[in-house]
């Protein structure tokens, strides 16, 4: 324990590093989404890109003294996200690199895809978006609309999705479709977006603008059966039950991303006139005590996606952790002075921000109705 707990001071210490230069840059990019091509070099930006690709594919681990990070863990990644995230969330999640296509990868890929995917990001900077949630559907993977069908002899894919983060930047996107009824009729694919059909526009939006959301159309994409996931793997191990085990291990991350912005705003709430005493600073104290004991819920959320758990405590961890963003940032509004998002720009992007990740991963009431469930069959003790 004491040598996992130097590794993570280690790794925790290296981004927090880096995350000086997300805040400084961060006003850019929350300006002009397409800036992050400025900041291509910014060790953190670099380390973002090649995150979660495996030994062996080219990418070196990251060295922290005599630490080494492959990166690959959900431990390891929420350490680090939180920390880019108090610098600038924007920035964190408009970093080119694997990300949550890098993760189903892992569970879905055969050889040959692992081989070009995580290979494409050693040779040059690369985006990829997830793309799951439709028009009017939302995030349910159940009720999925877009189709994969054969017409004429070819695999072709159609429909739209929306709200899909880095879907204009990326060069390859894992698209959630549906090959017939029923819950083992939902499968992956991972696309060429240079492919004829594929067209991706952004959506304006208030907070997390570096991720520069999209909407996607697909309009009969030809896919090689060579790009379907999992296709080496028997139906009830792809589909619904894969992107159920990505969000498992990935939402973690998102309680990161949201406590750190949490703890951003508490840094300026006590870098702008800190009181010495009395009802405010009790309540400064206070969040600042939950913060911490959110994180230690985050760890043990990323630690248990790790031993691949069931998820319940990724949900309890990123419904409290999205719910603490909220609240501190509009206590630091509250506490500050009068339009304090007015005279604090950081303010302003943070209560964006903190609003924008509640809706990453699932909204916080179907995490509740996870735990709920697991609570219900005993699972969730």
């Amino acid at each position: 324990m004491s040598e996992l707990q130097d590794r993570l001071a280690a790794l925790r210490g290296q981004a927090r590093e880096w995350a000086a230069d997300f805040r400084a840059a961060a006003p850019d990019l929350d300006r002009d989404p397409e800036r992050i091509k400025d900041f291509l070099d910014l060790p953190g930006v670099r380390y973002l890109s090649t995150l979660g690709v495996p030994p062996g594919f080219g990418a070196a681990p990251l060295r922290v003294g005599a630490h080494g990070f492959a990166g690959t863990t959900a431990l390891e990644r929420t350490v680090v996200l939180e920390e880019l995230a108090r610098g600038d969330v924007g920035m964190t999640l408009a970093a080119p690199g694997p990300s949550m296509s890098g993760v189903l990868m892992e569970h879905l890929g055969d050889c040959a895809q692992r081989e070009e995917f995580y290979g494409a990001f050693v040779n040059a900077p690369t985006w990829t978006c997830f793309a799951l949630t439709e028009p009017e559907r939302g995030s349910d993977a159940g009720a999925l609309a877009t189709t994969l069908a054969t017409e004429g002899g070819r695999l072709v894919l159609s429909g739209t999705k929306r709200y899909v983060g880095n879907s204009v930047r990326a060069r390859y996107a894992t698209v959630f479709a549906r090959t017939r009824p029923g819950p083992l009729g939902v499968t992956a694919v991972l696309v060429d977006t240079a492919s004829d059909g594929y067209a991706a526009e952004p959506l304006d939006t208030l907070g997390l603008r570096g991720a520069q959301l999209g909407s996607i159309t697909l309009d009969r994409v030809v896919v090689d059966p060579g790009r379907i996931l999992g296709r080496h793997l028997s139906p009830t191990r792809r589909g619904i039950r894969a992107c159920i085990k990505v969000f498992n291990e990935l939402r973690p991350g998102v309680a990161a991303l949201a406590l750190g912005i949490a703890g951003a705003a508490h840094d300026h709430l006590r870098e702008n006139g800190l009181p010495s005493r009395g009802p405010d600073r009790e309540r400064i104290d206070t969040l600042g005590w939950r913060i911490r004991a959110t994180r230690e819920l985050v760890l043990r959320a990323a630690a248990d996606a790790d031993a691949e758990g069931d998820g319940y405590l990724a949900s309890a961890a990123k419904a409290r952790a999205c719910a603490l963003a909220e609240e501190v940032t509009l206590a630091a509004c509250e506490l500050l002075a009068p339009a304090a998002r007015l005279t604090h720009p950081l303010l302003d992007r943070l209560v964006r921000d903190a609003r924008g990740v509640e809706f990453m991963e699932g909204t916080r009431n179907i995490q509740h109705l996870n735990l709920f469930q697991g609570l219900l069959t005993g699972r969730a003790g």
